[in-house]
């Protein structure tokens, strides 16, 4: 399907402020980049970077006042998430080099306590794929999804403990209970296509069967749709922006998904 993705960022800057975004798409194996735009006011220099994991980033330095981000993209992205029950859980030893950092405990998802409770959630199931499904279908039943509910990140073990989260949260407690398994697994930030309510959005992936695969415990199923824009450890790699000095959030935020329909010439 073809979709018309755009988020739409206003602060009010108190000093030169130094940011780092992360608001472009990339195309991948999932999604191809057809039109990108991308507007600051004012405009101001910019520097473009790609980091440790891929990502599209920008530097630049904000200046005083009202300073706002505008980016918006035409991208073709998959009619279905691709789904593989009984996908096979690689050993450690036959897992590509670039895998290997999303084995260990980071920031926010503290994997190195999970390993007895991911265990009981997942008696019984085949190494792999299905014991990520297992994961996924305990944090639907036991984790209560509350969209716009958590001010900024929180930890795997504060989630499991509040038993309630956004989207980024659930998707925490998911990149622990698998890497205690010893499964990679990784954030992912972008787009959802009919998302309710409509904002930037986050689920995660875990490498098994020689690939990743796209898994969200805040829907009742996976559908088409969805958009990445950036992936990491955790929330801490992901954040559509990062400022230096004094905290700004937005005063106003827009995000839109629409889709379109491409006629065959």
């Amino acid at each position: 399907m073809w979709l018309n993705t755009s988020c739409d960022l206003t602060f009010d800057i108190i000093r030169p402020t130094p940011f780092v975004l992360m608001l472009r798409p990339r195309s991948g194996a999932q999604q191809w980049i057809a039109r990108e735009e991308y507007r600051l006011k004012p405009s101001i220099p910019v520097f473009e970077f790609t980091d440790d994991y891929g990502n599209l980033c920008q530097r630049l330095l904000a200046p005083p006042g009202a300073f706002a981000v505008y980016t918006a993209a035409e991208i073709m992205t998959a009619d279905h998430v691709d789904q593989s029950p009984g996908a096979i859980f690689v050993e450690i030893q036959n897992l590509p080099d670039a895998v290997l950092s999303y084995l260990l405990p980071s920031r926010y998802c503290e994997s190195d306590l999970f390993g007895q409770m991911a265990s009981e959630i997942t008696a019984g199931q085949l190494p792999g794929y299905d014991q990520v499904s297992a994961i996924v279908t305990w944090l639907r039943a036991e984790i209560h999804y509350e969209p716009v509910s958590s001010a900024g990140p929180v930890s795997a073990v504060e989630i499991n403990s509040r038993q309630s989260g956004v989207c980024r949260d659930l998707s925490h407690l998911g990149i622990a209970l698998c890497r205690s398994l010893s499964i990679p697994a990784r954030m992912v930030v972008g787009y959802l296509y009919r998302l309710k309510p409509m904002d930037l959005h986050a689920w995660f992936e875990a490498f098994v069967g020689g690939r990743w695969y796209a898994f969200d415990a805040t829907q009742a199923e996976l559908k088409g749709g969805y958009v990445a824009i950036g992936y990491g450890r955790d929330a801490a790699d992901v954040a559509v922006y990062n400022q230096f000095g004094p905290t700004v959030y937005p005063t106003s935020k827009t995000v839109c998904v629409t889709k379109i329909e491409k006629v065959a010439v």
